[in-house]
This record gives structure tokens, C-alpha cells and sequence, in this order.
């Protein structure tokens, strides 16, 4: 986007301004920092539809209606929450000033777990435009198990086929079957737990997913309040789409899963949060399902990374199969760890 451009999607702020400067460019997103006589401001483009966008910013609204620390959007002179661009979308907000918690100490973990439990129990109640386009995962889970399965299956078979295989397609031949059986044994779970029941009963109430709640789009403040930043994936699902994400993040940092560490995580959680018995049961199927080794081995033959050498993705899959395979005491303890 050129500088010229950009102050003209400014120049429909009452703002003035002092300095821009661009923190990210990705093509179909970026951000722009801009100071301004009344504080930094941040200029975020959008690549979804505005009427996605739409979605996004009234889940923005309800969660701030519900004292969930999320950064102010400046309305245009026009009164609007954003500028429609070129197949893209421009919103301005606040700046907050802080610093990225750290996961690595225990009262930061606790604070970051706490507040995404706040985020899901203040999400109850969400209702989206009519005339938005919401983002729903809900009820959907088997389906997705099942469209991954189907896709990594035809990867596997591939490599089955061709007389040479790499170091990444040995390992792949190795190991899939392990992981294919747990993407079974995942889905017929989902059969049987209350999976279904609880969609059924968030239609009523909504529950909204950020998708990424780790440190890295959370800022802890002076105040110890912790902000809670890029939510444009949010989505409408059960809470455990986010739980699940987020233990998968820590236990990857963490190089293998902790089960003491995966314990206190889930109590923290249900401090604020509370879940009933039968609804924890239904995090132990997206926990069976692979995710991490999913996601390695379809980036490799989706070639998603054409700049990362051979040698990068091998590493990677030796990590991912570590520690999806050190999560066996978590599923065989389960009953004793969820709360």
C-alpha cells in the first residue's frame, strides 16, 4: 500500500497525526503504527469480506460490553467502525502499551489462562447481525476429523506409490499408521462423547473462540491487566477448540506433554470458567486427534513453506511425533486430571 494511500484511509480519522510507520506487511494483511497528538493508534488491514468483518467487530463490541480487555476502535468521521478498501477492510484502534506475558512463569501462565476463561464465559449470550457473515465451527468437529484424515490418508497413499522416498516420506511411511489409527479412535470418540449434546446446547447461547489465545497476541499491561489482541479468526464454538489449541501450544514450547503442568492448566481454567464433568470428557477427543503431526505433514506435501529446506521439516516432524507420542499419560490419566 502506498504512503499516499494510506494517509488518504487516515485522512477519514479525526486524528492528528504525527508519524506513521509499517509494523507488517503480508499482502492481504499489514499494520501500520500511527502516533498521534492523542496517543499511538494502530492501522490493521483486513483481507476478509466486510461483512465477515462485521462479525468480528460485533463479537468485539459484546466481549468489551462484557469487561473482556480488548483495545478501542476509533470510529471514521462518518461514524463507522471501518474503511472498505480493495478487497480488503481498515480498522483503527487504540495502541495498548505493555509487554508480552511470559509463559514460562507460572503466575503469567495462570493470569493468561484466566483471562481466556473469561473470554469464553463472557462470549454467552453473543448475537450476531442478521445481515453479517458469522464464522461457525460449530458442531463440525467429526467433520473436520474426518475431511484431515481423508486428506493425509491420500498423502500417505501417494508416497506409497513412488519407488523413492525421502528421509521426511521414510518417516512418513513409518509413522502414519500410528497417527492414522489415533485420528480413528479420535472420531469414533467423538461418537459417543457429549460432543453433539453441547453443540446443540451452544446454539442457544454462543460461545466465541479466539483461535490463538497464546502470549504472542496478548499484551500484559502496567496495571497487570492482561489485552487480549488479533482476533480475526474468531469463531463460534465449544471452549475446548481453544482450550485444546492453547495446551498444544504450551506442550510444544514445552518440547512434551506435562501432565501435573496439563492438570493445573485445566483447573485454573475451570476456576473462572466452570465446565461441567461430562463437558470436560469432550477435550480428550480433540486431544487423541493428531493435530500437531496433521499439521507438519500437510504443510509438507502442500508445499505451504516453499522457502524451508528439506532439512527443516524433517526437524520438525521428529518434534511433532515426540510429543503427540508424550501425550499417552495425559488420555490414559484423563478421568484423574480434568476437573
Amino acid at each position: 500500500m502506498e504512503q499516499e494511500n494510506i494517509n488518504l484511509i487516515l485522512s477519514q480519522y479525526n486524528i492528528d497525526i504525527v508519524d506513521i510507520k509499517q509494523q507488517s506487511d503480508k499482502g492481504k494483511k499489514a499494520i501500520w503504527w500511527i502516533k498521534t497528538t492523542d496517543g499511538d493508534k494502530v492501522l490493521k488491514k483486513h483481507s476478509c469480506s466486510s461483512k465477515t468483518l462485521e462479525f468480528i467487530l460485533s463479537a468485539v463490541e459484546h466481549l468489551k460490553n462484557r469487561e473482556v480487555n480488548l483495545s478501542n476502535i476509533i470510529k471514521t468521521k462518518n461514524n463507522n467502525n471501518y474503511i472498505k478498501g480493495v478487497n480488503c477492510c481498515y480498522v483503527l484502534s487504540d495502541a495498548i502499551i505493555g509487554n508480552t506475558p511470559n509463559e514460562d512463569k507460572p503466575q503469567e501462565l495462570k493470569m493468561i489462562v484466566e483471562e481466556l476463561a473469561r473470554f469464553h464465559y463472557a462470549s454467552r449470550g453473543f448475537e450476531f447481525p442478521d445481515d453479517c457473515k458469522p464464522r461457525l465451527h460449530l458442531g463440525l468437529q467429526k467433520e473436520e476429523f474426518e475431511g484431515q484424515m481423508i486428506k493425509l490418508k491420500g498423502f500417505y497413499d501417494a508416497e506409497m506409490s513412488t519407488a523413492k522416498h525421502s528421509e521426511f516420506g521414510q518417516i512418513i511411511i513409518s509413522q502414519f499408521p500410528y497417527f492414522y489409527k489415533r485420528m480413528q479412535l479420535a472420531i469414533a470418540e467423538n461418537k459417543k462423547s457429549g460432543y453433539s449434546r453441547w453443540a446443540l446446547e451452544t446454539k442457544n447461547t454462543n460461545c466465541l473462540c479466539h483461535q490463538d489465545f497464546t502470549a504472542s497476541n496478548l499484551i500484559l499491561t502496567s496495571s497487570k491487566e492482561i489485552f487480549v489482541l488479533d482476533i480475526d479468526s474468531i469463531t463460534i464454538d465449544l471452549p475446548t477448540r481453544d482450550i485444546r489449541k492453547f495446551l498444544n501450544k504450551i506442550m510444544k514450547k514445552k518440547g512434551q506433554w506435562d501432565l501435573k503442568l496439563t492438570s493445573q492448566i485445566l483447573q485454573w481454567y475451570n476456576a473462572i470458567n466452570p465446565l461441567e464433568h461430562w463437558k470436560w470428557q469432550v477435550l480428550k477427543e480433540s486431544l487423541i486427534f493428531p493435530h500437531l503431526f496433521v499439521g507438519i505433514m500437510s504443510k509438507y506435501y502442500e508445499k505451504r513453506e516453499i522457502s524451508w529446506p528439506e532439512a527443516r521439516y524433517i526437524e520438525r516432524l521428529k518434534g511433532m511425533i515426540k510429543i503427540e507420542k508424550s501425550i499417552g499419560p495425559i488420555l490414559q490419566d484423563f478421568e484423574r486430571i480434568i476437573p
